[in-house]
């Protein structure tokens, strides 16, 4: 057997290193938040680090640091409010007026985004890659947050890391008949939710549709920004409590309160397992700064819904390891 030594953040083993991204992959489906993950990913280095002792195999190492991985996530929930998005607490739609704005919860009160290349490994089985996808979206992500933690960590285990229910049970220190009770308690309250519907790939008329979202949004052309929308699509932008139903009123409030995005350059990116776009805007100065991270869901040829989460309350861009500055 071999030692596994690390030393600073910046000098870790390479076989604790081959695991980040895995590990925060499954530490953001536990809490919701990019932020808190890359915070449970780096304590989880930590103790490692501190406890490490020797291991033979790769398998076992892996296994060591989701034990204790899902301790520090499970230490990071007790007690916490579940993180939600805007519709999920907001009964009705707002009208598209400047008062609308008024509502707003603080960071830690709303689910998070974070880019597939954070959590999504590049190589693989493409079944195993399609599921993983799936299981950061958006609407998975915060039905999620609707279980109790420990309920949580089983059917993450079980059903998106396809682990057996005795490597579940023993890295919860509890048995077999317990984490199959736990994952079927947690199916029923992911029904009773709704669901989520399965994602597709893009095709060919999708990155057309694409194409035209970003034209008609840097030209700020918002008729032919709407045409390309559901007639009864939503938005939603966290930290606002905020929700938009309809075409016609997400309209209105690019030409009303959102009208400050005029002149904005958006860039391409791939998160939540759906396509998005970092939007930087104007900056006084010369240039464009960080303002908001869309999340985009497709469904019919059209767009059905965005997720606009704004950069204010917390350092998103600089969290997600985006530019802070483009021309």
């Amino acid at each position: 057997m071999t030692s596994v030594a690390i030393g600073p953040a910046d000098q870790l083993d390479p076989r604790l290193l081959e695991h980040r991204r895995e590990l925060t992959g499954f530490c953001y489906r536990m809490l919701g938040s990019s932020f808190d993950a890359e915070d449970a990913v780096q304590e989880t280095l930590v103790r490692a680090w501190r406890g490490l002792s020797d291991f033979e195999g790769r398998s076992a190492l892996r296994s060591w640091l989701y034990r204790i991985a899902t301790n520090v996530c499970l230490d990071q929930l007790s007690g916490r409010q579940r993180r939600a998005l805007p519709m999920d607490l907001a009964g009705s739609p707002f009208p598209p007026v400047q008062a609308s704005l008024a509502g707003r919860r603080p960071a830690t009160a709303w689910i998070e985004p974070v880019l597939d290349r954070q959590v999504l490994l590049e190589d693989g089985d493409p079944a195993e890659h399609a599921v993983a996808k799936e299981s950061i979206r958006l609407a998975f992500v915060a039905a999620l947050q609707h279980l109790p933690p420990r309920q949580r960590a089983v059917l993450i285990l079980r059903e998106v890391l396809r682990w057996k229910a005795d490597e579940v049970a023993q890295l919860l220190d509890t048995t077999v008949a317990s984490v199959n009770s736990a994952l079927q308690r947690a199916r029923a309250t992911l029904a009773a939710a709704g669901g989520v519907p399965a994602p597709r790939a893009l095709d060919a008329d999708d990155r057309e549709l694409l194409a035209r979202y970003v034209d008609a949004f840097e030209r700020y052309d918002i008729d032919a920004f709407v045409r390309l929308l559901h007639e009864d699509a939503t938005q939603h932008m966290p930290p606002f409590e905020m929700w938009l139903r309809g075409r016609d009123d997400i309209g209105t409030w690019m030409l009303g309160p959102g009208a400050g995005c005029r002149g904005a350059v958006v860039v391409p990116l791939s998160a939540n397992g759906t396509p998005a776009f970092a939007q930087y805007r104007p900056r006084e100065g010369g240039g464009h700064e960080p303002w908001a991270l869309h999340v985009l869901e497709l469904a019919d040829g059209r767009i059905a819904h965005i997720s606009s989460f704004l950069d204010l309350d917390t350092p998103l861009f600089r969290t997600l390891g985006l530019p802070t500055l483009v021309d």
